[in-house]
């Protein structure tokens, strides 16, 4: 089987487990496409997961109320046996990062790390991802039993609801005793919608000029279309915004629906954080801004004179 550990938060599905479902049903390796649900409370998200996978596995324990790397690498490498999965999925967010690595350990497995296309290549397996600062995109290959795989979030679309429900069962795992413990959790607070979720971003680079800017076009267009915002890094590194908003190779990577750029050069870091969206719009007061490149809509102006207009027109 594909075994694939669900992201979750909330009591809901995270959207980088859907694209993961399209990153293994496109993959070409065969066998039924497997969702571990880890966490407590959590009969919603395997509900959710079930519309989308042929079968789905739940360990809902008090132990794993709280995220812990140990645990959950525990549980993963336990099932992938018990299971006899060839392929591991897991998400590229900081924890999956954190923990993969040591689900790999424990299978003995090779490891495909932040890849953003997966296919079968005979009895292997092959993954592209990005190197040299997403310059070049690189194709790996492993060949083993069990093969363990991040995938970068946003590299490809979330899966459609399958045809049938998938099957739930109760599994038993045998967990060790954490060596670490979790005594305190912040969450940062924002009535916007998260980054990697949203439908619609607009984000702002330095051409949007200056921190009250970005607070007035970017959020302020943002506001009312309903949009997430993000940030490139040169704006998170001058300390105009914080990096939970930066997209790019060393940032987020995004594929909503709309992106809108204000302000954004284009740089081939940022492009690859954003490079698969559906739509891109950028207003820049340089021409020859790479970003017209990737644009489908483009304005050349003043986005300190453009923005306000679409803010009010929005409004309307």
């Amino acid at each position: 089987m594909i075994l694939i550990v669900a992201e979750h938060a909330g009591g809901k599905l995270a959207k980088s487990t859907l694209e993961m479902v399209t990153a293994a049903r496109g993959s070409g390796r065969e066998g039924p496409v497997t969702v571990l649900v880890l966490g407590q409370g959590v009969a919603d998200v395997a509900n959710e997961a079930a519309k989308y996978a042929d079968q789905v596995l739940v360990a809902d324990l008090p132990q794993l109320a709280q995220y812990n790397a140990e645990l959950w690498a525990a549980a993963a490498a336990q099932i992938a046996r018990e299971g006899e999965a060839h392929t591991v999925l897991i998400g590229g967010s900081r924890s999956g990062r954190e923990y993969a690595p040591r689900v790999a350990v424990k299978l003995e497995a090779p490891y495909l790390e932040d890849v953003i296309a997966l296919s079968a290549h005979g009895q292997a397996l092959q993954a592209q991802r990005y190197t040299y600062l997403a310059r070049v995109t690189e194709t790996v290959e492993a060949e083993a039993p069990v093969i363990v795989v991040t995938v970068k979030p946003g590299s490809f679309a979330p899966a459609a609801p399958a045809p049938a429900a998938g099957e739930q069962y109760d599994v038993e795992l045998d967990l060790p005793a954490p060596r670490v413990e979790v005594t305190g959790k912040s969450v940062e607070k924002s009535s916007r919608v998260a980054l990697t979720e949203a439908d619609v971003i607009v984000t702002g680079g330095r051409g949007v000029g200056s921190p009250e800017n970005f607070a007035a076009y970017v959020e302020g267009l943002a506001d009312r279309l309903g949009a997430g915002v993000g940030a490139t890094r040169a704006v998170v590194d001058a300390g105009w915004r914080p990096y939970a908003e930066q997209v790019g190779q060393t940032g987020k990577t995004v594929q909503p629906k709309v992106y809108i750029a204000l302000g954004v050069s284009g740089a081939v870091q940022h492009l690859s954080g954003m490079g698969k969206s559906r739509y891109i719009v950028a207003i820049n007061k340089d021409a020859e801004a790479p970003i017209f490149k990737v644009a489908d809509y483009g304005i050349v102006g003043d986005v300190n004179q453009i923005v306000p207009a679409l803010i009010e027109a929005a409004g309307k």
